[in-house]
């Protein structure tokens, strides 16, 4: 072959490459990428089997913590809200529950009916072990704090819920619906310390970069600790109880009111709070190959 025979070959050669690329080149920017995204919705069954039921009640809520608001009142305000719009059951329009007021009745009237009887020989049997006369009150329920202001004045205030003849009375004034109650805690918060916060820094050309940085930090917020207590009407034991906690923190100078501050801890605790009782969706996106 001679050499303008294989010169004129090669430059063929380059030529058909060229051709070859430019049109891959052109297919993919025709067709887009090899990949794409779709969206999902994944279903999560729910944690308790309401098919029993066709109404629920959302009683009312043991509350304490900051005075600012009446959390027992917002929460059963939300709470109805978010069933209306995201569950099938129907919503009972009744009367928020003062619970507190009544555990305090109860525990007056279980007091009451202590005997004298049985008193007198408590403390007859006190005394000859040699005990104090304040013993006396072995037999009786404990005060209840009639102010709550942390999680410990919370704990005499549980035996409320284990009443089964007063959530079944209540069920057989609403029909045998499924009840909602528990306790709420929302108090003021504050902490100090270090913290790691992202800096912008420019160099001499203009160049942007972030780089993470410790400071320390005064912060001020709320703490929210709600417990779901379900309560079967029909039989008035409960069937399942949940509690949870959030936290949010602000720069100590920045002034947020108690009400926002409980509506946004609030939002990131009613999906796992409806989770308990109908079917919930998850959404998110799967990479497909085309």
């Amino acid at each position: 072959m001679t050499a303008p025979v294989r010169r004129k070959s090669r430059k063929n050669h380059r030529l058909l490459a060229g051709a070859l690329a430019a049109l891959g080149a052109a297919t993919i920017v025709a067709c887009g990428p090899d990949t794409f995204e779709i969206p999902i919705e994944t279903p999560i069954q729910p944690k308790l089997d309401v098919s029993a039921f066709q109404r629920v009640l959302v009683a009312g809520f043991v509350a304490g913590g900051t005075e600012d608001l009446d959390t027992n009142q917002e929460t059963v305000r939300l709470l109805r809200s978010q069933l209306r719009n995201k569950s099938s059951l129907k919503v009972i329009d009744a009367d928020v529950m003062p619970l507190m007021d009544i555990a305090q009745d109860q525990n007056k009237t279980a007091n009451a009916a202590e005997s004298p009887a049985a008193t007198e020989a408590i403390t007859a049997v006190s005394a000859t072990a040699g005990g104090s006369g304040a013993s006396s009150a072995a037999g009786q329920a404990l005060p209840l704090p009639q102010h709550i202001k942390d999680e410990k004045d919370l704990e005499p205030y549980e035996r409320l819920f284990a009443n089964v003849t007063y959530w079944k009375m209540i069920g057989e004034e609403y029909q045998n619906p499924l009840i909602v109650t528990g306790t709420v805690l929302f108090m003021p918060n504050s902490r100090s310390g270090f913290v790691q916060r992202d800096q912008e820094v420019y160099d001499q050309f203009g160049r942007r970069s972030v780089r993470p940085i410790r400071t320390y930090m005064e912060r001020k917020g709320f703490v929210l600790r709600p417990k779901f207590v379900f309560i079967d009407g029909r039989t008035g034991a409960t069937m399942y109880s949940e509690s949870y906690r959030e936290e949010i923190l602000y720069n100590a100078q920045q002034n947020t009111p108690a009400l926002s501050s409980y509506f946004e801890l609030m939002d990131r605790l009613v999906p796992n709070f409806l989770s308990a009782l109908s079917t919930q969706k998850i959404k998110g996106t799967r990479v497909l190959l085309k």
